[in-house]
């Protein structure tokens, strides 16, 4: 069956400039048969193909658009989604552009020109249709915020709405670009979530922009889900901030972009509870990040399985001021003036790090989301998701997370 198409040739003889209005015809009907014309028209003008064909109302949104001219070069290709143009790549030889991935249930038009060696040109148009996708997967957070400005360690973390079947296609998708080159990788938390890092002791380069584009729509992730929509994210790293923390000296040190700008006496976690093996009430030795602040923080016994009214078995509950959260099993950067006579003396507390009241307000304030915690001279080892702890990793098990097995310059 053929569909009705409209569409011009152009002829120009060598010594005239007559224009000859040719009738363009669509090549046969069948589902995945494009738009062909000039073939019927003149001899000397060159055939242009468009595949999906015009009337289309079911193409496949993973296949995209591709234009093929024979006899001729292709010197234009126009795809439009509502009037916003589709990305596109055309050949080295101008014989073939292919576009980008398409959105599932939208509407697009297309329009080609070709021109022959003999200078005659073809111009076709096409209008079509995505199939709907049966099951939709979503961008459904983030981190970090939009134009948030972020510590040199911050991860991306991207959580889908949905597990992802095909990991490797939605991760050739994903993008990453900063002012100042770096390289990480991609590495899949768990079906719905993926996180990128850069690699191990390298960090961001401190005060540039970074971009992260997930061009989702069309790319087919499982059976019959596709992505529905692109995302896009910027952010901003800040100053180099580091910060050591030693439990054998009791001391941090704080420094930004290199420089030491900040010391202060504190006190780690006492050690003594031990719950599955790992004693709870030792700081975690190993890189944190910092995740959040929280002024204050409501800090209970409850997540040790411990009632905070049980005195007796260690139970308690506090509210802290000025608390920067360095890990997701509960250890923070506080202030806590209760036990500021044994900061830089004795390690008193259930893990976290106890400062003086006029030190954990200027850390508070100083910080960054992102920001490298560095806690060194513990027995107790920090797990490489344990919150944002993800450089605890080594690097080529990290990349092993990928889906493509690789890394990412993002230069």
């Amino acid at each position: 069956m053929q569909r009705r198409l409209s569409a011009g040739v152009r002829a120009g003889a060598a010594l005239g400039a007559a224009v000859l209005l040719l009738t363009t015809a669509c090549s046969g009907g069948g589902k995945d048969e494009g738009v062909t014309v000039g073939e019927k028209a003149d001899a000397q003008a060159p055939q242009v193909t468009i595949d999906p064909g015009d009337g289309d109302v079911k193409a496949r949104p993973e296949k995209g658009v591709t234009v093929t001219a024979a006899g001729g070069t292709l010197d234009k290709v126009t795809v439009t989604l509502k009037g916003r143009p589709v990305a596109g790549k055309m050949a080295d030889d101008k014989t073939r552009w292919r576009s980008r991935t398409l959105r599932p249930g939208a509407r697009y038009q297309v329009t080609a020109v070709a021109t022959s060696p003999e200078g005659k040109s073809t111009t076709v148009n096409s209008t079509f249709a995505t199939h709907k996708a049966p099951q939709e997967l979503r961008i459904a957070d983030v981190t970090p915020s939009s134009n948030e400005k972020v510590g040199v360690g911050m991860p991306i973390i991207v959580t889908f709405n949905r597990a992802v079947a095909n990991k490797k296609a939605v991760e050739r998708v994903l993008d990453v670009k900063s002012t100042k080159p770096a390289t990480g990788a991609w590495h899949w938390q768990n079906d719905t979530t993926v996180i990128f890092r850069t690699k191990n002791d390298e960090y961001w380069k401190p005060n540039q922009k970074v971009m992260f584009r997930a061009r989702l729509a069309g790319v087919k992730t499982g059976k019959g889900t596709y992505g529905v929509a692109d995302f896009k994210r910027g952010f901003r790293i800040g100053d180099a901030h580091m910060t050591i923390i030693s439990t054998k000296t009791k001391k941090a040190v704080a420094k930004e972009n290199g420089k030491t700008v900040r010391t202060w006496p504190i006190s780690a976690g006492r050690g003594g509870r031990v719950v599955n093996g790992v004693d709870v009430y030792l700081t975690a030795g190993g890189v944190h990040l910092t995740m959040g602040k929280e002024n204050p923080a409501i800090m209970t016994s409850e997540w040790m399985g411990v009632d905070p009214d049980d005195k007796e078995n260690g139970g308690y509950k506090e509210v802290i001021p000025w608390a920067v959260r360095i890990s997701a099993s509960g250890e923070y950067v506080h202030e806590m003036a209760s036990t500021v006579w044994a900061q830089g003396r004795q390690n008193v507390s259930h893990g976290c790090i106890n400062s003086p009241p006029k030190d954990a307000r200027w850390f508070y304030n100083w910080s960054y989301r992102g920001d490298p915690v560095d806690v060194i001279h513990s027995k107790r080892k920090l797990e490489p998701f344990n919150g944002w702890s993800y450089y605890e990793m080594p690097w080529n098990r990290w990349v092993k997370g990928s889906a493509l097995d690789r890394t990412v310059t993002t230069g």
